[in-house]
């Protein structure tokens, strides 16, 4: 049997305006945890600036080339995870800023794996989308109608992430409710147009959770539903349903609603 490679990716990202917090992903830093610790081992970077500029019409490209040159240089003299995250932090404007941790094992060589995460995120698709603004909201209305349907709708809440995070922090799950020791969540995830928001998600709900069962004295249980027709073979859906599963999050079809509002009727004595 293969033996799994552990890697972690962080993303390098365009933020022109810090209050908006919009962004485009334009660089990848893998780091391979290996008996002698984690190591930096591989930086790729977008060939297509067009979104940046589409986002940011002034966007000086000459900077972001230039800084692309010096973290490839670094990458081959600083192998240490620690030094080199230090150093980004320290160098880097406002303007740069570096995604929360992504965590994967993959039986693929580490070449492969870094591959196929840098064409998921950095890449331009070359068949334009189709736009799909009922992607999340067709999810969640078939979430509010199916606890509506099973009359326990009033009960729930909306469950903010800042108590557990830092002040400002605007995410929160879409439903929640107590059952004894158990804080049920449940939040709507598309992934038909992209994955981004539920990577995003197993990244950051480890670390939600363990401070809000410290602060709450439950047992937070997070359930994310994902579109019925989704399909899975996609390598980067795959890529992302195993992240969030690996994050301890339940995965479900949005199909699968009747059967969670029935059990949440039953858990809230409606």
């Amino acid at each position: 049997m293969a033996e799994r490679r552990q890697l972690e990716f962080f993303l390098l990202r365009y933020v022109p305006d810090a209050v908006k917090g919009e962004f485009v992903n334009f660089g990848l830093v893998a780091v391979e945890n290996g008996p002698n610790g984690a190591e930096f081992i591989d930086v790729r970077f977008t060939k297509d600036h067009s979104r940046i500029l589409c986002l940011d019409p002034q966007a000086d490209l000459d900077v972001l080339l230039k800084l692309q040159k010096e973290l490839q240089e670094e990458i081959g003299q600083t192998k240490d995870r620690a030094v080199l995250l230090k150093r980004m932090e320290d160098s880097f404007s406002s303007l740069i800023q570096v995604s929360e941790v992504m965590p994967a094992l993959t039986k693929e060589t580490a070449a492969v794996e870094i591959g196929m995460v840098a064409t998921m995120f950095l890449e331009v698709p070359r068949v334009r989308r189709m736009r799909e603004p009922a992607g999340r909201l067709k999810i969640l209305e078939t979430m509010r109608d199916e606890f509506e349907k099973a009359g326990v709708l009033p009960l729930l809440n909306v469950v903010p992430a800042e108590p557990y995070t830092k002040a400002g922090d605007p995410f929160e799950f879409d439903f929640g409710y107590k059952t004894g020791t158990e804080l049920k969540l449940f939040q709507a995830v598309s992934m038909r147009a992209g994955v981004d928001s539920a990577v995003l998600l197993a990244a950051r709900y480890p670390t939600i959770a363990e401070r809000m069962g410290q602060l709450t004295g439950t047992a937070p249980m997070l359930t994310a539903l994902v579109e019925e027709q989704l399909d899975k073979t996609r390598s980067e859906v795959a890529f992302a349903w195993e992240m969030m599963e690996e994050s301890r999050i339940i995965v479900l079809r949005a199909n699968d609603m009747g059967r969670i509002a029935e059990v949440a009727r039953k858990e809230l004595r409606v």
